[in-house]
């Protein structure tokens, strides 16, 4: 039931990649991790359309998309921000990822009757993509309407569709890896011979290090917010895979960071340390991100690569597992079993989707288990088949496949789970409650959770 009618403010952008999280080609790895080893981040995009096709076969045309239509126009928030929606949290968040085409589509009505018909009951949709577009286009004098695309014609529209099907509304923001911005400013990115690197899938990042674009990317956050979106999903947190060894090479600003000195034990200076400035701007960017959001009525999460849990801190990429949950409501790790090598002692995890999971839960329960105030855990799970890593070492993901990652994650007493697949097309038939309901006291854990988010909010705005 709607609470009172809104308006909303400013607008804002987004990308896809490899790791911990997705495939299609090789990638620099983190500190002590091979290319081989652990595959990327929301890339299994890449991967997946490598192996089910573009776009335009997958039904994604953006040229549909770009058709004239009349616009809405999206207007500043008066003070005393009240949420547009009611929705409630669910008993626990079982998630799929929809892209800015999709939402936007004749696709949108499909997944939201899959939603409908199964335990499913969350959608973790497009606001600022991998490119770094807004999907929706914002008012014309906006200083973000170039970088916007007409995607979701009416994103209001959307947004009561949901209410409407009680479906749980997650608003993705793709952060750091951003090559629109990076191309309109050079100077907020990392260049190479005095233009924008690229890595290999010619992609690039804008700097983690900068203030301003920790604050460009927020707005995209806040306009989520104030449109409806019950939380607010960081994506691509971090600096570019490998970047270890070539952050002495790109020229770029650490701001108000600096290298640490590296001492021997005389104290004289032998080196500089440039991992923890990196670790540090990260993380200070997440405790920003949420104080900067506290008077919204949302969740912060963070998509985080699923090695990241596996090691002390990822140096090359800047993430520490636990610096960062101990600033989010939710963490999501993506653990795709075809991202990573034998990894666990699994000789080919794509091949032992329950092994995989089942032991990566016991990695992180026992991580998140050093913190005080734990967030929820919320792992991306795969719902894609990754033919790329060649016949032996994969197979064709389906029921039994999908069901076996949610089964283990949930015999470890994790309830929560995402599902992705780039190109929107998931299984059906599967049983998202392998192994029953979900227990009570998980569920009033949730609602004592989502009190406290509103009491903070109220706090924050006294």
């Amino acid at each position: 039931m709607k609470r009172t009618r809104y308006t909303a403010i400013s607008v804002f952008l987004g990308a896809f990649l490899l790791l911990s999280g997705c495939a299609g080609g090789t990638i620099d790895a983190d500190q002590g991790i091979k290319d081989e080893q652990i595959l990327s981040e929301q890339e299994a995009e890449e991967g997946t359309q490598e192996q089910e096709g573009s776009e335009e076969e997958n039904g994604r045309n953006v040229g549909e998309a770009d058709e004239e239509v009349e616009e809405e126009v999206i207007e500043e928030e008066p003070e005393g921000f009240v949420s547009p929606y009611e929705f409630d949290y669910p008993d626990a968040v079982r998630g799929i990822y929809v892209t800015g085409h999709s939402a936007g589509g004749e696709r949108f009505t499909r997944l939201i009757d899959l939603i409908n018909s199964t335990d499913l009951n969350a959608m973790v949709i497009d606001i600022k993509d991998d490119h770094g577009y807004l999907t929706f286009r914002p008012e014309e004098d906006s200083e973000l309407y170039g970088v916007s695309q007409r995607y979701i014609r009416d994103i209001k529209e959307v947004l009561e569709t949901l209410e409407v099907h009680n479906i749980y509304p997650i608003a993705r923001i793709v952060v750091f890896k951003d090559s629109v911005i990076a191309n309109e400013k050079p100077e907020w990115s990392f260049l190479e011979n005095n233009s924008v690197w690229k890595n290999n899938r010619q992609e690039s990042f804008i700097n983690p290090f900068l203030k301003e674009v920790w604050d460009y990317n927020i707005e995209f956050a806040k306009l989520a917010a104030e449109l409806g979106f019950k939380e607010i999903q960081f994506d691509y947190v971090r600096f570019p895979e490998g970047f270890e060894k070539r952050d002495q090479q790109l020229t770029y600003s650490m701001g108000e960071y600096s290298p640490i000195p590296i001492l021997d034990e005389d104290g004289e200076t032998i080196g500089e340390d440039y991992v923890q400035p990196r670790v540090n701007a990260v993380t200070d960017f997440v405790a920003y991100a949420k104080q900067e959001l506290a008077g919204y009525p949302v969740d912060v999460s963070v998509d985080i690569f699923g090695y990241a849990a596996t090691l002390p801190e990822a140096p090359g990429i800047g993430q520490n597992f636990l610096k960062i949950s101990s600033h989010v409501d939710v963490i999501s790790s993506m653990i795709y079993p075809s991202h990573w090598t034998s990894y666990f002692g699994i000789a080919k995890p794509d091949l032992e989707p329950y092994r995989l999971v089942e032991e990566y839960a016991k990695v992180e329960n026992s991580k998140l288990d050093e913190l005080d105030n734990p967030p929820v855990s919320r792992p991306w799970l795969q719902d894609f088949t990754a033919s790329w890593l060649g016949k032996g070492n994969y197979v064709k993901y389906g029921v039994d496949e999908v069901e076996a990652q949610i089964k283990a994650l949930n015999e470890a007493g994790i309830w929560e789970f995402l599902l992705w697949n780039a190109n929107n097309n998931y299984t059906p038939d599967v049983n998202y409650l392998p192994i029953g309901p979900v227990p009570a006291d998980f569920v009033e854990q949730g609602t004592e959770r989502r009190a406290k988010v509103d009491e903070r909010r109220f706090s924050s705005s006294e």
